[in-house]
């Protein structure tokens, strides 16, 4: 790790594995092991785990958990207080009945977050989830299961409600796919879209 990552004198980077231009800001921890690319940004209060990955030019906002067995691609926005979970049925390892359970990491569940895709303010994504290139999961979704590319998820449980743009902008639900903002235009692939 090199002098050009900017570590907040109240935050706590224990990763040799951070990338240039990486601001870690105050009360943020990130734990050794934890892989951070360049260019990121780590908001108060969040918290990186060994074992989770970051790549490059990745927004985590305040109050974030980034566990064991989530990747987040480049380029991706985590919002505010965005939960994520990485075993499907928790339990303390000082469980008598459970320590058998927790002798490997067969537990262990990945999630991974595609570039350039956004998570919403205090959105939910279940472990074991993909949420897709360019995908949008709005504010407070619950995301319970594998979200398409380019798709704009909303509620409890998380549905697909519409397409995003690559920018940001919802796509016409009728007519061409085309952005009214950058003109971008998309054509269907499977169960989402892809740019012409």
């Amino acid at each position: 790790m090199g002098s050009e990552v900017f570590v907040h004198p109240q935050a706590l980077n224990e990763s040799s594995q951070v990338g240039a231009g990486t601001r870690i800001w105050a009360f943020a921890h990130v734990m050794k092991g934890a892989v951070v690319g360049e260019k990121c940004n780590i908001g108060d209060h969040a918290f990186i785990e060994t074992g989770a990955v970051v790549g490059n030019g990745v927004i985590i906002k305040n109050g974030v958990g980034v566990w064991e067995g989530v990747t987040l691609e480049d380029a991706v926005f985590v919002g505010p207080f965005a939960v994520f979970t990485n075993d499907r049925f928790p339990r303390s390892r000082h469980n008598p009945h459970a320590v058998a359970r927790y002798k490997d990491d067969s537990w262990l569940e990945h999630t991974t977050i595609r570039k350039g895709a956004s998570l919403g303010a205090n959105s939910t994504i279940m472990c074991g989830v993909t949420v897709g290139q360019y995908a949008m999961v709005a504010a407070n979704a619950f995301v319970r299961e594998d979200v398409p590319d380019f798709a704009l998820v909303a509620g409890l449980p998380g549905r697909v409600i519409g397409y995003v743009c690559a920018c940001g902008l919802k796509l016409p639900s009728t007519g061409a796919l085309r952005c009214s903002g950058c003109g971008a235009e998309y054509e269907s692939a499977g169960k989402g879209l892809r740019m012409k």
